[in-house]
């Protein structure tokens, strides 16, 4: 398709057109989920529901990547960039052209709660026997009503409340012991309320699903409901922010997600969810295991899922650390940079932009300060954030190598000036290794993993000028 010159106004009003009203006009199927949408479809592998939206944003909940309208049309429908903007320009610009069929909202399905069971039988067995969790914790939960078995296929019912006490949300979890596992939020649920505890300490620790905020609870008993806990269902981050909301006695936030690939991003991006709004007393813990419950079952002496390292981040790490340090020539460094992204050496690229990076900030150890600008990537890397295609990183080196060659052809700065292109080699070396970590993992087996170094900690180094 030939290039469209777009201006910066269309490409505006494409990212901003409201997806729930424009997939519909698609004929995709979308359930209301709180003040969410939820999309409904069905391929290969079977029917998901992970990916949600809000207006012109949109998140998927399973692969941990969102962003606007345009990044949606791209990564749902693998358009390229001008297919995915004249789509929506075409809705949001002219629709009487296109025809549009006027749409009726879908009315907001009601929340009630599965039919309760006369006993609780068979989620007591289940909970006790399967799962290992005390009775005293399951009977406190089921004592207040947040935990019973329903009527109609004796699933463990878990029930959110609202601040007044009101039934909001309930997950639905089946006790099989055998045959696939069944797990659905009830319809009509409110995803700003979930399964919790509130208690009069300040500390709240978060989970990916009950069953695992009451493993913790059972592996921690020691006056555990003076605490609080929250079970997002997956990795739905409103309850946890309504929660802060309605309990400002909550200082401390322990983030307990599993120890693998998807619990991994689950802590990174509510972290980074959580400071954005100030909160910085935020910590994680990590199950021994996979998750709490393969902690409990160890505990007992059955067989446990053990943990999965993140590959992705494994790999960008090792990238990260394998960088060399060789002091900058500043003469040389426009061909070095050239010279290194012609020939595909990603990692010489990294090297060049990283040593010029320290340079440029202008401190009297340069060797220190390349040390610290490398803990710097390592801890500010975020792996949900970096699910591009091999290509779509290509042309983000492509476009960074063409700025920081452009700036380094200034022919004096100011010290100011200086730190920007400190930042702009950083972001550079930043972009190199995510170019070599995606080669990576695109050219090996899917069974091969790295060594996790999700613990790797920052150096302790002399403070330097802020890159921010």
């Amino acid at each position: 398709m030939p290039y469209i010159p777009f201006t910066d106004e269309q490409k505006v009003m494409a990212n901003s057109v409201d997806l729930e009203y424009f997939l519909r006009s698609r004929g995709e199927k979308l359930e209301k989920v709180g003040r969410e949408y939820k999309l409904i479809y069905t391929d290969g592998s079977g029917r998901h529901d992970s990916i949600t939206m809000s207006g012109s944003t949109w998140f998927d909940h399973k692969n941990q990547t969102g962003g606007g309208a345009i990044k949606f049309m791209q990564y749902f429908y693998g358009m390229s960039f001008t297919d995915a903007v004249q789509n929506l320009l075409g809705y949001t610009v002219s629709p009487l052209a296109r025809s549009v069929p006027e749409i009726t909202p879908e009315p907001k399905k009601e929340f009630n709660l599965p039919p309760k069971n006369k006993t609780m039988n068979r989620v007591y067995a289940y909970l006790i026997k399967q799962r290992y969790i005390t009775p005293e914790v399951v009977s406190f939960f089921a004592k207040e009503g947040k935990i019973y078995e329903d009527s109609e296929y004796h699933n463990a019912v878990f029930v959110g409340y609202d601040e007044s006490g009101v039934p909001k949300q309930a997950h639905k979890r089946s006790t099989n012991s055998f045959g696939k596992t069944f797990r659905i939020t009830v319809e009509g649920s409110d995803t700003d309320y979930s399964f919790a505890h509130y208690g009069t300490s300040g500390r709240l620790y978060v989970f990916e699903a009950p069953i695992d905020m009451l493993s913790y609870i059972t592996l921690h008993p020691e006056n555990w409901q003076e605490h609080s806990y929250i079970a997002m269902n997956g990795v739905y981050e409103s309850a946890v922010l309504k929660a802060l909301d309605l309990h400002d006695n909550i200082e401390h936030i322990v983030i307990c997600t599993d120890n693998d690939e998807g619990g991994i991003d689950a802590y990174d991006r509510l972290n980074d969810l959580l400071r954005e709004r100030g909160y910085t007393n935020v910590t994680r813990i990590y199950p021994t295991n996979k998750d709490f419950n393969e902690d409990l079952k160890a505990r007992n002496g059955q067989p446990a899922l053990i943990a999965v390292p993140h590959e992705r981040k494994g790999i960008y790490h090792n990238n990260v650390n394998a960088i060399n340090y060789y002091p900058c020539r500043p003469d040389k460094l426009t061909s070095q940079l050239r010279a290194a992204y012609k020939n595909g050496q990603y990692r010489y690229l990294a090297e060049y932009a990283l040593a010029g990076s320290a340079y440029f900030m202008r401190v009297k150890d340069e060797s220190k300060a390349h040390s610290s600008l490398k803990a710097k990537l390592r801890k500010e890397y975020r792996a949900y954030k970096d699910k591009a295609r091999l290509e779509v990183k290509c042309r983000d080196l492509s476009s960074k190598l063409k700025e920081v060659l452009s700036d380094l052809k200034q022919p004096a700065r100011t010290y100011e000036q200086s730190i920007a292109t400190a930042k702009r080699l950083y972001e550079l070396a930043d972009c190199a290794v995510k170019v070599q970590t995606q080669e990576e993992l695109d050219n090996q087996p899917s069974e091969e993993i790295s060594e996790n170094e999700d613990q790797d900690e920052e150096a302790e180094l002399s403070p330097l000028p802020s890159l921010s």
